[in-house]
């Protein structure tokens, strides 16, 4: 039993062909199945069995469906449940206990969805392959020698391997479209403010997003339109009015214009990658779409600048693991200092504390105006060109990742190499742009993913585009054996 849409899921329940606890239970067998091959999930919700058949309860009342009933939901392990555990991979929160449930997650729920479980991740979500996790490494069900992309790797895989139907992520520099590439899964992060943070561990505060993984464009709209709006828990959250997403029979992208960035295509991109891409802009091409070059020239200073803004965020929001309020505490030595040294010796990975030495030696006295700062101005002139650049072209089509999968421990030893799979997705993040990632074509037999940018708050331009280029091919439907 396996349905790939939420429309296909709420056609079964109205035909009464399957209920909400039988979908339940074959997500959880999947798992069961598949999962010692593929590590995607921290923890399963044995709860979950009770909420399914309290949806049927309420179904079997005559109550309508609501927007996500019967939907199964996997969430990545760095998004508050209240009284459930929430460890971001990392061994300094292992046991901790949520005190409030994320909004994202409310939301999903309010309209039905069933949280299966919690997904594994990089540590506190720094890292591009799903290895840096405390507990365990996440591979790629394409071909289990090869990453998952991350950090929402976990998440990526339970939807790839049809664990669960839907699952969310939080994307700071890449991390649910970099991911979505390499497991041929839709991929989305809205604008930054248009869906809560409330209740996501922290990273990089005025970069993280949250946003879905599914097997449609058409279904990461439903998803978004839940989760979006504003949030009182939240106050970067705008009260911009939501857009509602329809497509109607066909979406259309007549006259539409799309651009290519030079910059997206140069050194370091894989050819067949870059291939994949071009193909897709010929499909573009022929729905009646304008194909433009275009150039946005700071784009290729985005990585050194995402590499100081990150890790000196980072450094502020994780030194609140200190031992004392909450998470692992070490008390063999006398003093408040020494306390904080082995709580957080012992709970940090080499990943995260490679990064807090980075962010606080850039944000430290004498390195401040030389680094940060100048990171700040770089991402300033990435925004504007990305505004001028809109000011030609409605859409802007890339790569999402310079590769296609790699494998596990290739990069592991050289950091600057896994800094390099975020190349072509972290400028979207400093401009604060939505961006999608979608199923475009394959390379050696691995996924390729297609990157969609829009300006900000035109989440419906990219939805568009993508729900076009899914109705005339049929990448999205391919299945790893």
């Amino acid at each position: 039993m396996s349905y790939r849409t939420i429309s296909d899921v709420h056609a079964a329940l109205t035909a009464k062909d399957v209920s909400t606890v039988e979908l339940v239970q074959a997500s959880l067998e999947r798992i069961h199945e598949t999962d010692k091959d593929l590590g995607a999930f921290l923890r399963v919700r044995d709860i979950v069995l009770d909420e399914a058949a309290a949806t049927d309860k309420r179904i079997a009342g005559g109550e309508p469906l609501r927007l996500l009933d019967g939907v199964t939901l996997a969430v990545k392990d760095n998004m508050a449940i209240n009284g459930e555990v929430v460890t971001a991979a990392s061994k300094i929160l292992e046991h901790y206990k949520a005190v409030v449930t994320a909004t994202a997650v409310d939301r999903l729920r309010q309209q039905g969805a069933l949280v299966i479980g919690k997904t594994n991740l990089d540590e506190f979500a720094m890292g591009a392959s799903t290895e840096n996790s405390a507990f365990q490494k996440t591979k790629n069900p394409w071909n289990t020698a090869l990453v998952p992309g991350g950090s929402s790797g976990g998440s990526a895989v339970a939807v790839a391997s049809d664990q669960t139907l839907v699952s969310i992520g939080s994307d700071t520099g890449g991390s649910i479209r970099q991911p979505a590439s390499f497991t041929n899964v839709v991929g989305f992060k809205p604008t930054y403010g248009r869906i809560s943070r409330f209740g996501l561990l922290s990273l990089a505060s005025s970069l993280d997003q949250i946003g879905p993984f599914t097997h449609t464009v058409d279904d990461a709209a439903r998803m978004y339109m839940v989760m979006a709006g504003q949030d009182d828990n939240d106050a970067t959250t705008s009260a911009r009015t939501v857009e509602a997403i329809t497509f109607g029979a066909k979406a259309d992208v007549q006259n539409m214009r799309i651009g290519l960035p030079k910059e997206f295509f140069g050194e370091g991109i894989d050819p067949a990658v870059a291939k994949v891409v071009m193909d897709a802009a010929d499909v573009y091409k022929k729905l009646g779409a304008t194909i433009v070059e275009v150039s946005l020239p700071h784009a290729r200073d985005a990585l050194a600048a995402y590499y100081i803004i990150q890790p000196a965020e980072t450094s502020s929001n994780l030194a609140r693991y200190d031992g004392i309020r909450y998470g692992l505490s070490k008390r063999e030595g006398q003093g408040l200092i020494n306390i904080y040294k082995q709580s957080r010796d012992a709970g940090f990975g080499q990943e995260v504390k490679r990064r807090i030495m980075v962010g606080t030696f850039s944000l430290s006295a004498g390195y401040t105006d030389a680094f940060y700062h100048q990171a700040v101005m770089v991402r300033s002139l990435i925004h504007e060109e990305f505004d001028q650049v809109f000011d030609q072209v409605d859409i802007l089509l890339t790569p999402t990742s310079p590769t296609t999968a790699f494998p596990l421990g290739a990069r592991t030893a050289d950091p600057l190499t896994m800094y390099l799979a975020d190349l072509l997705t972290v400028p979207a993040n400093l401009a604060n742009i939505p961006a999608m990632s979608l199923p475009g074509g394959f390379a050696d037999n691995l996924p390729v993913g297609i990157q969609l940018m829009a300006k900000e708050w035109d989440e419906a331009s990219i939805f568009r585009a993508g729900q076009a280029f899914q109705q005339v091919t049929d990448w999205h439907t391919k299945q790893p054996n």
